[in-house]
């Protein structure tokens, strides 16, 4: 965001609102001075940009001399002067969010037309409920919610008649028990129900949504390819009312947010490291109480993160069946140990060519963390599959020298993952840019 590149940002904004007719939004962090933050929100402004969300941090550097990207509390009053400067144009709040009291603090204190969270609503992401009403004097109040998106008429899997038929017999018996279930609460109370029903019950939004999935595609399926076809690609919006009170509880049992994350995740696929990251962050407490976060962590496909909660669901349910186990509690301390050592590598990597490149005067501080950044094609990986071990080491060393060798060409891959000092990025196939690509080191 600095001056040598403003031009380049603008008109990438620019570019990018005559282009299409969604809104563009754009997220910054702060600059080195509230005048140049507010320099640059009224730039992107005049350059097309829709919405403007500010980070309350100063921008993170290689050189990390200074404070890290989320050391400290949030600017928020330099969030509020470039709200006071732009009244007309809206302004989102990010930093210094983890309860809804915070939210509300926040957009009182800074004027922003609307506040993001990160670290709170990973750790929560019921924090905005309530906004819809309190949990006590609301309870009984019908909360509409969507479920069908705009974008599941692109995601949907294909239609199968056989399975399509299948699938919906199941999840309409699971709608039988759910209200035989509150047939039960109705005349009995809640107290005559046991947890297990009670996360049943938890479900019933889901299953009719994913009953008016299947519905809809057998709708689509027996039209015909014309212009009825063309209308009908339109996505349509429904909606189920729920009570406030059963999100609330639904709020408070973070194995039940995981299991409908985990719900979202099968409809919209994603990297099975975001899938563990996302789940851990919710349900962190449940995890180490039960000793299942490394279990958690080893995960390698969706079905095996959620039979790690459905153990938990277990313990909660039989505590007499879980026992501590003081050796494994030695053997995650001696991993975290080891991990730490490891990724302080990087951290003094950095350090060292940042403290090599002021020796020899160089203006870019960064010029040696540039060297051996290129990510490496599926092309060059296969290739030097085929060389020897000097001639492999060799020609990594000199184009990609920061990224993991063993990532890409060892059998397994790298054995120390998270904890390795490299990047370990999958490889581009030399064509074409995939956005999806992840960074880890």
């Amino acid at each position: 965001l600095g001056d040598e590149d403003r031009q380049l940002v603008l008109d990438i904004v620019e570019a990018g609102s005559q282009s299409v007719t969604i809104p563009i939004f754009v997220k910054i962090r702060l600059l080195d001075t509230v005048e140049e933050t507010i320099k640059l929100c009224h730039q992107l402004r005049d350059a097309g940009a829709s919405l403007i969300a500010i980070h309350g941090r100063y921008r993170a550097s290689w050189e990390r001399t200074g404070p890290g990207a989320r050391d400290g509390p949030a600017m928020l009053d330099q969030i509020a002067l470039v709200k006071k400067s732009m009244p007309d144009f809206p302004i989102i709040s990010n930093g210094n969010v983890i309860t809804y009291d915070d939210v509300v603090g926040n957009q009182q204190f800074t004027g922003a037309d609307g506040i993001m969270s990160a670290e709170g609503i990973l750790n929560n992401p019921a924090l905005y409920l309530p906004r819809l009403g309190d949990a006590i004097n609301d309870a009984d109040k019908e909360v509409v919610l969507p479920t069908l998106s705009p974008l599941n008429k692109r995601t949907t899997v294909g239609y199968t008649p056989g399975k399509q038929d299948k699938v919906l017999r199941k999840l309409n018996k699971k709608l039988r028990e759910i209200e035989n279930i509150e047939a039960k609460v109705k005349e009995s109370g809640e107290n005559s129900i046991n947890e297990d029903q009670s996360i049943k019950l938890s479900a019933k939004s889901k299953i009719l949504a994913e009953i008016m999935e299947i519905e809809r595609s057998d709708l689509d399926h027996n039209r015909k390819k014309s212009t009825e076809q063309t209308e009908s690609s339109v996505a349509t919006y429904y909606s189920t009312k729920v009570k406030l009170s059963q999100l609330y509880k639904n709020a408070n049992n973070k194995l039940a947010l995981a299991k409908e994350y985990l719900s979202l995740v099968r409809r919209y696929p994603m990297k099975i490291r975001s899938v563990v990251f996302h789940t851990r962050r919710m349900c962190k407490e449940v995890l180490e109480k039960y000793q299942l976060m490394e279990e958690c962590i080893a995960s390698r496909t969706t079905d095996e993160v959620e039979v790690v909660l459905n153990k938990c669901e277990c313990y909660i349910r039989s505590p007499e069946t879980f026992k501590y186990d003081l050796e494994k509690e030695a053997r995650e301390k001696e991993a975290l140990k080891r991990k730490r050592e490891e990724e302080g590598k990087r951290k003094a990597f950095e350090a060292r060519m940042v403290r090599k490149a002021k020796r020899e005067g160089l203006a870019d501080l960064n010029h040696y963390l540039r060297i051996g950044a290129e990510i490496p094609t599926v092309d060059v990986v296969k290739r030097l599959k085929s060389y020897s071990k000097e001639e492999c080491l060799a020609a990594w060393k000199k184009d990609h020298s920061q990224h993991c060798m063993s990532f890409h060409l060892d059998e397994g891959g790298c054995k120390r993952d998270r904890a390795c000092a490299f990047l370990h990025v999958e490889a581009k196939d030399g064509e074409k840019f995939d956005e999806k690509d992840e960074v880890a080191g």
